[in-house]
């Protein structure tokens, strides 16, 4: 009698891993970095100030008090955006004895909340002004990072922008330096702030890996590892961590101009506040398959933008 083996058995299970190994890039560095606070309107409000300059203070004996004119706070806004993630897996699908999962429906809800959270780290750190939107063009942007320097700015030539939401103008690329990083620094650190991040693409961050501020590098002879590299940069105002960020000015910039934003902040003077935290959203069913929506509603918070500093029009490649 024939013995049965495997070359002629049917329904054999592939030898198909029970994970699934998915590379695309997921992080949201700066989302993750900075505070969160609740919005309670689309127009979503708060209030800036900054101390008078230093004067020489001393009063004679018996002097009259004088009042100065005081200043009140400055209000600044910025609109909430409507983010949002969809799937639908039809019955059968998601009935199956599926390698990797439990369910094709719950795999699929958990991929999409990956890819809206990159698109939320995408969306706040682009140079996308903010808008209220019409009744004739109801889609509300909220302003991104780059879209709120206005004082401690390097920016190429011909580069601008107004700060308070507005988009800002690209100048001519150069060269990200150490120079273009310790003058930013500095003038940060005349204005008040004290940045305690460098958030900046992959490109760059190599780059920043040779500057000689904070260059020092160990040859590790127990392991014979060499480092190359630099996740804390000693300037003179303070210790940096140097963070890279797959998501820089991607939104709106040409291929060209990707991540071209240095940015250093101050990152307890920013913050993502949420009208409508992550819901998971499970309509009607009007088919045979599930579906579900994954819905978020928030905006950027530029506490203020005197905390922190960018250096734009940096080249990328």
């Amino acid at each position: 009698m024939a013995v049965l083996t495997t070359y002629n058995t049917t329904g054999r299970r592939e030898d198909l891993a029970d994970i699934i190994y998915n590379i695309s890039p997921s992080d949201t560095p700066f989302m993750s970095g900075v505070g969160k606070n609740k919005a309670t309107n689309t127009t979503h409000s708060w209030q800036t100030d900054t101390l008078t300059a230093v004067a020489v203070n001393a009063d004679a004996e018996g002097a009259t008090i004088s009042y100065p004119t005081l200043t009140s706070s400055t209000k600044v806004s910025n609109y909430t955006q409507i983010s949002s993630k969809a799937c639908q897996v039809s019955g059968t699908d998601d009935s199956l004895n599926l390698a990797g999962r439990n369910t094709e429906l719950a795999y699929q809800v958990a991929k999409s909340a990956k890819e809206l959270k990159r698109d939320m780290e995408n969306a706040l750190l682009a140079n996308v002004a903010a808008a209220a939107g019409t009744s004739g063009s109801p889609t509300r942007y909220l302003g991104g990072l780059p879209t709120w320097y206005s004082t401690n700015v390097s920016a190429g030539t011909g580069g601008s922008g107004s700060g308070g939401g507005a988009i800002r103008t690209d100048g001519t690329q150069r060269a990200f330096t150490e120079t273009l990083l310790r003058s930013t620094l500095k003038t940060t650190w005349d204005s008040g702030g004290n940045p305690n991040v460098i958030m900046l693409n992959g490109f760059n961050k190599q780059k920043l890996s040779f500057f000689t501020g904070g260059a020092t590098r160990f040859d590790k002879a127990e392991d014979k590892r060499l480092m190359t590299s630099i996740d804390v940069y000693e300037s003179d105002f303070g210790t940096m961590q140097v963070i890279p960020n797959r998501w820089i000015r991607k939104a709106n910039s040409t291929a060209a101009k990707r991540g071209q934003d240095v940015h250093l902040l101050e990152m307890d003077f920013w913050a993502v506040s949420f009208l409508r935290d992550f819901k998971l959203q499970n309509p009607a069913q009007t088919a045979d398959a599930d579906q579900r929506f994954l819905v978020v509603e928030y905006t950027l918070e530029a506490k203020n933008e005197l905390s922190s500093g960018l250096v734009t029009d940096v080249t990328t490649s």
